[in-house]
């Protein structure tokens, strides 16, 4: 199930919402590139998506969930990758 929190963490001049998947990482990569989200987004477990695109990701199919959701989907199917544990990756390669 693809999850979205609420645009709300502050950064660029802008807020910004975390979009997850709690089943694979394929399945938000695939979700992030319908919604137009370039691989550079994704920070180690989610993609960090502008509140301009929060809509779209609702209308595509996206459940709304808090923060601390996400994070207990997260860590329940494996996925979690904490900063201090896991060093920044390159984007994934689309195909």
């Amino acid at each position: 199930m693809i999850l979205v929190d609420e645009p709300r963490w502050p950064g660029r001049g802008r807020l910004w919402s975390h979009l997850v998947s709690d089943v694979s990482f394929d399945e938000v990569h695939a979700f992030a590139e319908m919604l137009g989200v370039p691989a550079r987004a994704f920070d180690r477990d989610h993609y960090d998506i502008p509140e301009v695109r929060f809509p779209a990701a609702l209308w595509l199919g996206a459940t709304l969930a808090s923060s601390r959701e996400i994070t207990v989907r997260l860590r329940a199917a494996g996925l979690r990758r904490p900063k201090h544990l896991v060093p920044r990756q390159a984007p994934p390669v689309r195909r």
